[in-house]
């Protein structure tokens, strides 16, 4: 019976770093994108959606309806 240990070159190390490295900055902006939308559902109050529009801020004050955050 023999061992078999697979050598890992540099390029693939570097491959896997790279990899790591993107699914952590995909992470990050979903969180920083999802942080931005809980803001706007819950905290900002229609100041910053106002500027973009009756229907945005329609959009999210409904949405503060509908996840149950008081609002008037």
């Amino acid at each position: 019976m023999s061992l078999h240990t697979a050598q890992h070159t540099s390029s693939e190390t570097l491959a896997d770093a790279t990899d790591l490295t993107r699914d952590w900055l995909i992470a990050g902006a979903a969180v920083i994108v999802a942080l931005l939308a809980l803001y706007a559902v819950f905290i900002d109050d229609g100041s910053l959606v106002s500027a973009t529009g009756s229907y945005l801020h329609e959009f999210t004050h409904d949405g503060r309806h509908l996840l149950g955050a008081p609002c008037h």
